[in-house]
């Protein structure tokens, strides 16, 4: 096997365009802010878009020229090491950077066909695997009957599951019969995007899997509860079997009703819009992705953010999206609290994800959600979700005590 890189030719081809475009927007940025001190307008009012003109509008200009000709000389004198290495496997510490880039800026970098975007795929021992019944067979030569699916949140890896040596998914499924695979994906895509792109890779993993699949469980931590949701609701639209097969969903810090952070977030975008000396600064919090803005209120489905600016001020668009019907559903929240009732428990939970979303609690008793069970860790962060040892006591239980399928969830 040849051996991982940390950094490949097309990743420099994809840096370079990404610091073209880079360059093209803040070019766009400081013309605006040019044009707009020019033309002096109040200080409160809509923005200025023109551009300037004359000598200046010519400068401007040829530094969007020159910097499109080198950004295209750079992508072509790299395409034979491209051919080259392109089969070498990547390193952990390569995909780590990847993904936290892709949490960010991952809807521009697939929109803009740059060779750093992540494509969905399922991956077991840290590498991708075809689904396929001989590639499966040959990467999981004991497969049991049982899936345990784990799904990472925003800007990770599937590796993040790794902690000390230890790989809790594997534990897991050890313990309790499963055979366990890990979901890789784009999280800087719309979540309803990732959540069908899911719902079409299990009706094909669950198709060509080794055996015949009697139960399928997933655990997803924090935007991966969202994404494996959203699943649910595409795979139970397309009458997929996979969806009679799960059993149980498992929630790590997921928030189900949004995050205060993003909330807060879309505040500062509509404050610096109220002026046309700060609205072009506006655009460096817009370039935040269009996975992160859907965690503003736990969007799902499309419907949720077409046909509108996702950097608007707005109330909670989203339509309602049940919990999968007969599937044992459970929520984990984390709290820097050390005991219940501590002042910072009242806080935002582990500082990214409020207790009461975690847990599916909503202001509007009608939108909460009805979980199976709710647990609460407290002196914990949300990344320490993905490793505390009492939290994977808890999983371990309820895998153990699955009810028979559910009637009335």
């Amino acid at each position: 096997m040849s051996k991982p890189t940390h950094v490949r030719p097309a990743d420099i081809h994809g840096v370079s365009r990404m610091a073209t475009d880079a360059i093209l927007g803040i070019t766009d940025l400081v013309e605006t802010l040019h044009s707009t001190i020019l033309r002096v307008p109040s200080i409160f009012g809509a923005p200025l878009n023109q551009p300037t003109s004359g000598i200046t509008g010519l400068i401007y200009m040829s530094i969007r020229t020159i910097t499109i000709l080198v950004g295209g000389g750079i992508g072509l004198a790299l395409v034979p090491f491209m051919q080259m290495l392109r089969d070498r496997p990547s390193s952990p510490e390569r995909d780590a950077i990847l993904a936290a880039l892709n949490g960010v800026v991952g809807d521009y970098l697939q929109v803009s066909n740059n060779p750093l975007a992540i494509t969905m795929c399922v991956r077991i021992d840290g590498q991708p695997v075809e689904l396929t019944k001989p590639a499966l067979a040959a990467a999981v030569p004991q497969a049991s009957n049982k899936i345990l699916l784990m799904v990472h949140g925003l800007c990770l890896t599937d590796q993040h599951w790794e902690h000390e040596g230890h790989d809790r998914g594997a534990l897991l499924a050890a313990e309790r019969g499963y055979t366990s695979v890990y979901l890789h994906y784009n999280t800087g895509l719309h979540i309803s995007t990732n959540g069908r792109a899911l719902a079409d890779i299990l009706a094909t993993l669950t198709d060509a899997w080794p055996v015949p699949v009697a139960d399928l469980a997933i655990v997803a931590h924090s935007m991966g509860g969202l994404v494996s949701r959203s699943a649910c609701h595409y795979g139970t639209l397309a009458t997929y079997d996979w969806v009679q097969h799960l059993r149980a969903l498992i929630f790590l810090g997921t928030p189900h009703h949004g995050s205060k952070l993003e909330r807060a977030g879309n505040w500062l975008d509509t404050l610096l819009m109220n002026s046309p000396y700060t609205a072009a600064f506006a655009r460096l919090g817009q370039i935040r992705s269009a996975g992160i803005t859907d965690l503003r209120y736990g969007n799902l489905i499309d419907e949720d953010w077409m046909d509108r600016d996702r950097f608007s001020h707005a109330d909670d668009p989203r339509q309602p999206v049940p919990l999968p019907a007969g599937v044992a559903c459970y929520a984990i929240a984390a709290t820097t609290g050390s005991i219940e009732g501590d002042l910072q428990d009242q806080l935002p939970g582990d500082w990214l994800v409020p207790v009461e979303s975690a847990l599916g609690a909503h202001p509007n008793p009608d939108q909460d959600l009805p979980l199976h069970e709710q647990w609460v860790g407290y002196s914990m962060n949300h990344l320490e979700l993905l490793h505390r040892a009492e939290v994977y006591a808890q999983i371990s239980q309820w895998l153990a005590q699955l009810p028979e399928r559910l009637r009335n969830v």
